[in-house]
């Protein structure tokens, strides 16, 4: 069986981790895999079953024009075509797509060609861009115009950024009208949460598993390293955020919040943060620059004491479940599907820094971690593959 994977990243970021590991699995199944991507870095090791869709100069300028037009998605006409006729070269049996946005691709001429490919099509939602005329989540602000059709987008400023033009309602007519009436399509979340509202949405006509995103448990253990050392955290006890990119939507306003309840007994450690922002942290907070080593993420879940997690909205977190397999137990907000993957008495109401403060403060979350064997990816990632030859 051969297997197009389709994705903003590859080998890096969550949804990127996911490509590649999946990728792993169906080779060592026997099977053959590529990965088309559309924005680097690719890690050395994964270089040779990658497929660059465009250029960074592409990216940028697909970038540009919708951070003026909101037209996310509906550029790189040249670079699609181009990927197109090596889509017909390979020739795969499956073509599963991954995140669309990112500034890489033109919609229309992918789908008018995935309409009448004949292949089996997978389509994996990491969020709900798919079925908005815009924004990636809408929680934040309580949106619902998604189930009937976007207009006057309240966060046209937002992921994807349009700094001028409100599009989404051309958005929303153009990707209802392209996603609509795809043979062989088969809708997978990984939350039961977005499952749901997909089931609301303009995809409804399609059919919709979930499948959880799984973690390679070889990487993703218990793993000693001088990190607390090195930081000075032998006596402290150790909070700890991960985040690819952090902004307000990812809890870290309520960090820096946080900080000021907690007395000196406790350290703040938050993984992902810009120069910028490391510089204006406050003084027990430790800022780590984003890192895409996964032994390096290893060490530093293992050595936090509890990873909490204040998302304001999300889908299913890997890192929730990278914390755990590392022996670190976790604290979320009530977000999304977020809460699926902890136990309940971990769970916060979103906003809610005095309880997640409490929380902390009574170790309530100590010997809560879930069993880590249900993590393990190759369980998830062999439900995909029976989905393949379904």
């Amino acid at each position: 069986m051969k297997v197009l994977m389709i994705n903003s990243v590859c080998g890096v970021g969550s949804t990127g981790r996911i490509c590649t590991d999946m990728a792993q699995i169906l080779e060592k199944e026997g099977h053959d895999c590529k990965i088309a991507y559309g924005r680097a870095p690719v890690p050395e090791r994964f270089q040779k079953d990658a497929i660059r869709i465009g250029s960074d100069l592409g990216v940028n300028v697909h970038a540009g024009l919708s951070r003026i037009f909101d037209s996310t998605a509906f550029h790189s006409k040249r670079a699609t075509k181009k990927f197109i006729k090596r889509i017909k070269e390979y020739d795969p049996d499956v073509i599963h797509l991954h995140n669309l946005h990112g500034y890489y691709i033109h919609l229309g001429i992918l789908f008018d060609y995935l309409r009448s490919c004949g292949k089996r099509i997978i389509w994996t939602l990491h969020d709900c861009w798919a079925f908005t005329g815009h924004c990636a989540y809408f929680d934040i602000v309580g949106c619902e115009k998604w189930k009937t059709g976007c207009y006057a987008c309240p966060q046209k400023r937002g992921y994807p950024s349009s700094l001028l033009f409100d599009r989404s309602k051309k958005n929303y007519a153009a990707k209802k009208k392209l996603f609509s009436g795809i043979p062989n399509l088969t809708i997978v979340t990984p939350s039961q949460w977005l499952a749901d509202l997909v089931q609301e949405s303009f995809l409804q006509q399609y059919s919709v598993e979930v499948i959880h995103n799984g973690i390679d448990l070889s990487v993703f253990k218990p793993t000693e390293s001088d990190f607390r050392k090195k930081y000075g955290l032998e006596n402290k006890t150790v909070v700890l955020g991960v985040a690819n990119v952090w902004v307000s939507s990812k809890g870290f306003d309520d960090f820096i919040q946080l900080s000021t309840m907690l007395d000196e007994k406790y350290k703040i450690v938050l993984v992902g943060v810009t120069e910028q922002q490391k510089s204006n942290l406050p003084e027990n907070v430790i800022g780590i620059s984003r890192t895409n080593s996964v032994q390096e993420l290893a060490e530093i879940y293992t050595a936090a004491d509890v990873f909490v997690n204040p998302t304001k909205q999300d889908n299913y977190p890997t890192v929730n479940l990278e914390a755990q397999a590392c022996g670190t137990p976790v604290i979320t907000y009530r977000s999304g599907g977020s809460v699926e993957s902890v136990r309940k008495e971990c769970v916060v109401e979103q906003n809610n820094i005095q309880r997640l403060k409490e929380l902390i403060q009574s170790e309530e979350y100590k010997n809560t971690t879930i069993e880590r064997g249900l993590f393990n990816k190759d369980d998830r990632f062999n439900e995909y593959i029976r989905l393949y030859t379904r």
